[in-house]
């Protein structure tokens, strides 16, 4: 019997063990840690404006005292990649803040916003919006309403898709396709294609009030094939200046 072995057996365990050990200590911390952490982020600097747990707003007065977008489904809504590098530098997403009543004054030939009137939004660090990000994607309070829909592959011409959107439902009055072109009581939409996820602008477009039961955004009862016509258009809506 060859009694080295068992001796060079339990040194290689302990040798194997040792290493994992190293190697964890080397690690990055793990993503559970960075949830937390963002967690940690939202919960001290961002809750006075944003509600992080539910329910959307019930009541037209609790609507409009609503200082930034609800973020409890934020994981339903956005994409990551697009939360990291807005978290870093924050541009306004509503022209004219949540409630655009509050912030529009008479300008030469229509309203015009009220800068006066906004605050700049808070800028973090590159890690920080990491784990912010990574904290946001696990609120995901409407995945039920997520799992109705179905984005077919495809594409629309912008033009269809622009005269679907402005001519045949009117989403022009309040929602902008360009930095200049379009409403102001809405988001503007010429980057939905990088921020939103496409099953979410189904199921909002499908019906607002789902999502946001008291939002003055009309269930325009928009059936399944314009749902996709104007799913495919935005999903081209990445930035820039033309529509």
């Amino acid at each position: 019997m060859n009694l080295l072995k068992p001796f060079a057996l339990w040194k290689g365990i302990a040798g194997a063990a040792v290493a994992v050990g190293i190697l964890a200590l080397a690690a990055p911390p793990s993503r559970a840690g960075d949830v937390s952490a963002g967690m940690g982020i939202l919960k001290n600097s961002c809750v006075s404006c944003h509600n992080l747990t539910g329910p959307a707003p019930t009541t037209l007065k609790a609507l409009w005292a609503r200082k930034g977008p609800d973020l409890f489904y934020a994981g339903n809504e956005f994409r990551k990649s697009w939360l990291i590098s807005w978290l870093q530098k924050p541009v306004r997403v509503r022209p004219a803040g949540e409630f655009y009543a509050d912030h529009i004054k008479p300008g030469p030939v229509h309203d015009v916003v009220d800068e006066s009137t906004l605050k700049p939004h808070m800028a973090l660090s590159k890690e920080d919006a990491v784990k912010v990000a990574d904290a946001l994607m696990t609120l995901r309070a409407h995945s039920d309403l997520i799992a109705r829909e179905h984005v077919a592959p495809g594409t629309i011409s912008k033009t269809m898709g622009k005269m679907v959107f402005g001519k045949f439902l009117g989403c022009i009055a309040c929602h902008r396709i360009a930095p200049d072109y379009g409403g102001l009581s809405g988001p503007e939409l010429y980057t939905a294609g990088s921020r939103l996820q496409p099953a979410f602008m189904a199921s909002y477009i499908r019906s607002p009030q789902a999502w946001d039961p008291k939002i003055w955004m009309p269930n325009k009862h928009v059936n399944d094939a314009r749902i996709q016509q104007l799913v495919h258009y935005l999903q081209s809506m990445k930035g820039g200046n033309q529509p």
